[in-house]
């Protein structure tokens, strides 16, 4: 499904309206809800929306657990850091306890170490089955998701569900969730808007299947629904049919 929105603006809005009926509905069904952030600038205005009275009175934070999609493998206080970013705009402003919150960095370790430590977080902390409440994620101007970028061995990665590998043309080390992991949201968002992202989202959703080279089309989930929200730069290439 695609949802377009007339800015980003109003995507955001509309993202956290979301963001706030997914917690409500795991955490009546089952206690808890599991939600997995992005990083990048796309999640930045939504994170600062849930931090407002507005909407974080709305969220039974004691029972929210948080994840992320991926990291770049440097410290908590590197500005590059998805994860400081994500204390910056949202969790230094809700009360999460802190032992539910699960940032996907530990100095302690290599990232490959660290990767099997996590996907082990995931199971003791989400289930065995790996199924996610709520994904967010955003999409590159070249096509990527999460740290699954074009070319890189990790797209055809079956069984792992977190991995680590050192991206080359960054000249640094990145973690990631896997997409047969991705795949088992029960909801799995992507968020994306601006010009730059144009000509990626017509090839991720009409173009020739290619996942290679537009690694968003591995994003299929296996029983859950997968929206991409949008604003209407980013979609103006699209069809007719998808508008």
């Amino acid at each position: 499904m695609v949802q377009i929105f007339k800015d980003a603006n109003e995507l955001s809005a509309a993202a956290a309206k979301m963001f706030v009926q997914a917690s409500k509905e795991a955490i009546a069904e089952k206690g808890s809800f599991t939600v997995v952030l992005t990083g990048g600038s796309s999640p930045i205005k939504l994170h600062q929306l849930l931090a407002t009275p507005a909407y974080r009175e709305e969220v039974d934070w004691a029972n929210v657990y948080i994840f992320w999609g991926d990291e770049r493998w440097v410290s908590m206080e590197d500005e590059r850091s998805n994860a400081k970013m994500a204390f910056d705009t949202l969790l230094n402003f809700v009360p999460v306890p802190s032992g539910q919150i699960y940032p996907m960095y530990d100095a302690a370790n290599s990232p490959e170490e660290y990767a099997v430590i996590y996907e082990q977080l995931i199971r003791d902390v989400v289930d065995n089955d790996g199924v996610f409440d709520l994904i967010l994620l955003g999409m590159g101007d070249d096509g990527h998701t999460a740290s699954l970028f074009p070319g890189t061995a990790i797209l055809k990665e079956e069984t792992k569900w977190v991995d680590a590998y050192y991206l080359e043309p960054q000249e640094m080390y990145r973690i990631t969730l896997t997409a047969p992991l991705i795949n088992r949201a029960k909801k799995l968002v992507v968020m994306t808007f601006g010009e730059k992202k144009t000509h990626a989202l017509h090839e991720v959703l009409e173009g020739e299947h290619n996942p290679e080279l537009y690694p968003s089309q591995l994003l299929k989930p296996v029983n859950g629904e997968l929206t991409f929200m949008v604003d209407e730069v980013a979609a103006s290439q699209l069809s007719e049919k998808r508008r």
